[in-house]
């Protein structure tokens, strides 16, 4: 079995953002990145040290419109709601 190894294309950082209501976030790709990252939208972080209140404002009801979300915790916890008022807490080392 022959190994294929592929170089790096590109490195391409995280640049802050604001998003939803006010919420303060790193965004690694967004909307303008699409066709290099298909089937993917966008790729959000949320980083550990940053104040809680950058994230009460939330986000104002969106729908998805068919989009899948994930939401991968490495650490911590946080208490996630949707649109539709279903609700739960994702801990750390849980996916939603």
């Amino acid at each position: 079995m022959m190994t294929r190894v592929r170089g790096v294309e590109r490195v391409q950082p995280a640049y802050a953002t604001i998003e939803g209501a006010g919420v303060r976030l790193h965004r690694a790709f967004g909307y303008e990145d699409v066709p290099l990252f298909d089937p993917f939208l966008m790729l959000d972080d949320f980083r550990a040290g940053t104040q809680p209140e950058d994230y009460l404002a939330g986000f104002p009801w969106h729908p998805h419109r068919g989009i899948e979300t994930v939401t991968y915790m490495l650490e911590g916890k946080i208490e996630h709601g949707d649109s539709m008022g279903n609700a739960g807490i994702v801990n750390a080392g849980d996916i939603q």
